[in-house]
């Protein structure tokens, strides 16, 4: 689940990293009032979206007075940001957050993750900061310093300060920089966070460290131990049927193909969308019903699909085995009439009751591409997205 920049700022401020005074603004007149609450001076207004680049896309604007505050949010409310990661549909700005602005001496970048490859939390810096950290780690990846940490001794000190003397820090900045480190530790552990990154840390020319940027995602799976983080989900910056998915516990991860895949099982849907494009094809989605799915579950999954306006052809590829075939058939031929399915449907089905699966479908009378491996399932439903 990812959050906003207010948000991660509210949890790192919570746990001592500091961070720039800010008031969320929803309004124009809003974003005023929190220019003067915030005492004047250089007041930034930032774009409130899932997404990095904001600043290259014009979300992130400075204002010398709360009369320009205003004026910047209101161009920005309600405008759609196109960055590199929000892709070609944009994002609509929905609220700003209005921050005080602080002298700055350098740019920097922290941030810390899972590293998947030696299994441990790993902390990153680099002397690039402001910048978006993927190029500098194609471009420069001798200018990106790494520390993995032990998941028995948690971060010490002596990595915080291997960091601080690989970015140049010298003197007391060094030790203000190893506390804000250790305090960004904390909070990535302590909320089963996913990715905790500072974009930019800044040294004020005071010699302290500030988070300028703030950007948290968090593992969804762990949520439940965290309701405060939960709550701050916000659906306006959700794929509508990501939202539709998770309302009947399905994952469901929308994509830019079109033949969309209902799968039940996580690694035989990644195995299907490989052998799709490995045919020649582009999937949809990504769509796991789940062992345990319903009638009223693969009804739910055929909407989320078709409500999808790029999806040419539908591959159902399912392995019963606690699901059994014949119920997803007749889910399968329940939807497929109920939404006057017009487009090809080439279904998979193999194990648990797979002939009294096969039978329904074939009695249904619609038009369904029976196959009975994923490779010849696959190279139906490419055919069948090229001829729709």
């Amino acid at each position: 689940m990812k959050i906003h920049e207010y948000q991660a700022k509210e949890i790192l401020r919570a746990f001592g990293v500091p961070v720039p005074r800010g008031i969320l603004a929803r309004t124009a007149l809003e974003a005023e009032g929190a220019a003067r609450q915030l005492g004047g001076g250089t007041i930034v207004v930032k774009a409130q979206i899932h997404a990095g680049g904001r600043g290259k896309a014009g979300g992130v604007k400075l204002a010398r007075s709360p009369e320009e505050v205003r004026a910047l949010a209101a161009g920005m409310l309600g405008a759609v940001l196109h960055t590199p990661q929000t892709g070609p549909e944009g994002q609509e700005v929905r609220k700003v957050y209005v921050e005080e602005g602080c002298r700055i001496a350098r740019e920097l970048y922290l941030g810390m993750t899972l590293d998947r490859d030696s299994g441990r939390v790993t902390m990153m810096a680099s002397s690039e900061g402001g910048v978006e950290i993927e190029q500098v780690a194609k471009s420069h990846p001798e200018k990106i310093l790494k520390v993995a940490i032990d998941p028995v001794t948690g971060f010490l000190p002596f990595q915080a300060r291997r960091l601080a003397y690989g970015l140049g820090l010298q003197g007391e900045t060094v030790k203000v920089f190893a506390q804000f480190a250790t305090s960004l530790y904390n909070a990535y552990l302590a909320t089963d966070a996913s990715l905790a990154e500072i974009n930019p840390l800044v040294v004020t020319e005071s010699g302290g460290v500030l988070a300028l940027d703030a950007k948290m995602t968090f593992d969804d799976s762990a949520l439940y131990r965290h309701p405060d983080i939960a709550a701050m989900r916000d659906p306006d910056e959700e794929d509508p049927r990501e939202n539709q998915a998770r309302e009947h516990d399905l994952q469901y991860i929308a994509l830019d193909g079109d033949i969309g895949c209902m799968v039940n099982g996580a690694g035989l849907a990644m195995a299907t969308m490989d052998i799709i494009k490995l045919s020649g094809g582009r999937p949809a989605n990504f769509l796991d019903v789940g062992g345990g799915a319903d009638e009223e579950k693969v009804m739910a999954a055929f909407k989320i699909l078709l409500g999808d306006a790029n999806v040419r052809a539908v591959l159902v590829n399912v392995f019963g085995c606690i699901m059994k075939c014949d119920v997803i058939a007749k889910g399968i031929v329940a939807a497929a009439r109920q939404m006057e399915l017009r487009i090809p449907l080439v279904v998979r089905l193999e194990g648990t009751n797979v002939d009294l699966g096969k039978q329904i479908l074939a009695q249904s009378n619609l038009r369904i591409l029976a196959a009975d491996d994923l490779g010849e399932a696959a190279e139906k439903a490419v055919a069948a997205a090229r001829a729709s």
